[in-house]
Order: structure tokens, then sequence, then C-alpha cells
């Protein structure tokens, strides 16, 4: 269980992904999992310009925290992270891109290949 997590939704996204890591013996879910056991303030926050410039186009990309909309994108990726900015998720949609949930993305990847994580 995680420590000090008050946040129902997020201790079981935490306990979902460390679950995961045991079942697929995929170490990046287990990762992901103690960044966001961690304080909220060291979370990752990442800008859509931050994307832009280190992301190749078709790539997935995790955010263990939150996507933000500051900057612009053109690069059609998919993007997991624990939260998006309204403006974050419309503006990487609208480049043909794709939004989901740190969970949902560990269910379609088990195994956690080919996906790179931005902090």
């Amino acid at each position: 269980m995680s420590s000090k997590k008050t946040n129902p939704q997020l201790v079981a996204t935490i306990d979902n992904l460390k679950a995961m890591t045991r079942e697929n013996e995929a170490a990046i879910w287990r990762d992901i999992a103690l960044r966001l056991e961690k304080p909220k303030r060291n979370w990752a926050e990442a800008n859509l310009s931050k994307l832009e410039r280190y992301a190749a186009d078709g790539e997935t990309i995790i955010v263990p925290g939150k996507v933000l909309a500051a900057g612009s994108i053109s690069k059609k990726i998919t993007v997991a992270a624990y939260s998006f900015s309204e403006a974050a998720a419309c503006a990487i949609v609208a480049a043909g891109g794709k939004t989901m949930s740190l969970e949902e993305l560990a269910k379609a990847n088990p195994k956690g290949t080919g996906v790179r994580i931005m902090r």
C-alpha cells in the first residue's frame, strides 16, 4: 500500500502498476509507481513544447505526472500521464496523437516495450 497518499484513485493506480510489474516482470511500471508515490511537488510536468522537442513522431511517451498546454505540438504521438490539462489533451488529439491514462497504457502494453519516460 502506498504511504501517505489519501487520493483513492491515485492509490489504486499505484497498486495496479505494481501488480502489472509482478505479473509481467516489467520494471517500468514499478518505476512509474514509485515516482507517483513521491510528493506531488516532485512529479513530472511536461509541456507540449517539451513533448514536441524530445519525442519522435509515432512514439509512445509516459509522463509520471501532468501534461500542460504551454507551447504547441505537431507530432502524432501517444501520451500516457496521470493527468492532462484540458487544453493539452485537446492539442495532442488535434495533432493526430492520442492521450491515455497510465493504467490504460499498462493494459495495452503489459511489458512496457517501446515507451519513453518524460520527466
